[in-house]
């Protein structure tokens, strides 16, 4: 009898809800099918141990479905020649984008370059320009570094317009993570349509605004609160320029995204897909056509670790794996020792190697958006715009993204997550693999770079309560 005979005679009883609900009930011999099989996200979100498939979803692509995302590298060594040299480095072995860090960045953790057009010119000199795309973190003065950037092209008599550029401008990430804005919040929205203008009537590809999460999530913020901030940052670009009487329609392209990813693999590839969805959703509120949003994802700095440093190969690897499957345009990877200090050449290297590995030899890329049609990755991401929806529409009410930092309201929001988090994970009730579980007897040294700690921003007009990075670890006393 022959293979096939007998796979013929086997009775493949179909998928039935009801039947599979019966076996696990029996399974947990009178265990709580709630505690033990239904999990929740930080925002409440209802996560079950089994959904049905999603017949109706529309995949969600990235801006050039054909080609794999950007790997892009972290320049934040204060010392411009050894920034300089890691650069070309990362570039020869395999990086395709260079995400430039200046001093005073929220992202920053720190360090991060000079703010000199010096710094910029220097560690530019000699990259690629042409098939690289260049990004500047957003930071207090990156309207100066876009025009720095802009006049170093002219030099190098390079078309800007033939350029992959972001430059990173986002006065929200920055009053949140500096707790400073230069001017008031007024004179910004008024002047900020026409300083920008001309780099408009360039043509430059890329985003020229971002909105940035990554401020608000490495202080504590849930998914929902993320996005929800973003999407509130975005429209306050919509409205300045409406404002000025500029078509939103040749706006809207200009504005990219900013987001962090974690080890949390399901809720991160839908976080990604979440914010497509709500910015498609957005124009659409604008009658504009919708234009593909460019999202740029990094790992998580919040839930890196101190103790065993090399689990977070494992965290940032997952959270990586997350965004490109969930479809970033771009993608950063910090280094597993960055909660030690500045990351030295092998770590960057590591950083770096992992997606490349996921790109070139795993080819995440082949498939685009490989959720679309899962029941549980559709369902966690229409309720994550449902929740991130939610909290946009607060934050309107309040007036605002500036003002509702400029009150307290978002910060008294993350603190509060955080707070709960945090409760959490000091009650036993959430883990970190090496940290609170399973930790090693004795700790491996870590190579780091000599690098002095640069000081926070103090100068500015306007002022909020600002929103630090903070990682899990640190909170709750386990980071030593």
């Amino acid at each position: 009898m022959g293979a096939g005979a007998l796979t013929r005679d086997i009775d493949h009883p179909k998928p039935d809800t009801k039947r599979w609900l019966a076996l696990a009930e029996k399974a947990l011999a009178g265990g709580s099918f709630e505690e033990k099989l239904v999990s929740h996200t930080d925002d409440g979100i209802r996560i079950e141990p089994l959904s049905e498939r999603s017949t109706s979803a529309e995949p969600l692509v990235r801006t050039n479905p054909t080609l794999p995302w950007i790997v892009s590298q972290r320049v934040d060594d204060p010392d411009i020649a050894r920034a300089s040299a890691q650069a070309l480095e990362d570039i020869a072995q395999g990086a395709t984008g260079l995400s430039l860090v200046f001093e005073g960045a929220p992202n920053a953790f720190g360090y991060g370059l000079p703010r000199t057009a010096e710094a910029l010119e220097k560690v530019l000199d000699g990259v690629p320009l042409n098939r690289m795309q260049v990004r500047i973190d957003a930071h207090p003065w990156s309207r100066a570094v876009a025009d720095w950037l802009l006049a170093f092209l002219t030099r190098r008599r390079s078309d800007p317009t033939k350029l992959n550029l972001s430059f990173g401008i986002d006065p929200a990430a920055i009053f949140a993570g500096t707790g400073r804005l230069r001017t008031s919040i007024e004179a910004l929205q008024e002047s900020m349509p026409q300083s920008l203008a001309h780099f408009f009537s360039m043509g430059v590809p890329g985003a020229l605004l971002e909105a940035d999460g990554r401020v608000f999530h490495n202080a504590g913020a849930t998914e929902a609160l993320e996005l929800g901030t973003m999407m509130a940052s975005a429209v306050s670009y919509l409205r300045m320029f409406e404002k000025a009487r500029q078509p939103l329609v040749y706006a809207a392209p200009y504005i990219g995204f900013a987001l962090s990813v974690d080890q949390d693999q399901f809720l991160s590839i839908a976080k990604v897909r979440a914010l497509r969805k709500l910015w498609a959703r957005i124009q659409d509120a604008c009658s504009i056509p919708a234009s593909t949003a460019n999202v740029h994802a990094e790992t998580s700095y919040r839930m890196m670790t101190v103790a065993d440093p090399e689990t977070n190969i494992l965290r940032t690897a997952i959270a990586a794996f997350a965004a490109a499957t969930g479809g970033a345009d771009s993608i950063s990877i910090l280094p597993h020792t960055i909660a030690h200090g500045l990351p030295a050449g092998f770590a960057r290297r590591v950083a770096r190697n992992a997606q490349l590995i996921m790109a070139h030899e795993s080819h995440l890329h082949h498939v685009a958006d490989p959720a679309s049609g899962s029941g549980a990755v559709e369902a966690l991401t229409d309720e994550l715009c449902a929740a991130a929806w939610q909290e946009f529409q607060r934050i309107e009410a309040e007036g605002g993204v500036l003002n509702s930092l400029q009150q307290g309201y978002i910060q008294n929001r993350v603190q509060t997550a955080a707070a709960k988090r945090n409760a959490a994970y000091r009650a036993g009730e959430r883990g970190i693999v090496g940290t609170t579980l399973f930790r090693a007897g004795s700790e491996r040294p870590v190579e780091t770079l000599a690098a002095e700690r640069r000081p926070a921003l103090t100068e500015g007009v306007a002022v909020c309560e600002p929103l630090f990075p903070v990682r899990i670890d640190q909170s709750i006393g386990a980071g030593s």
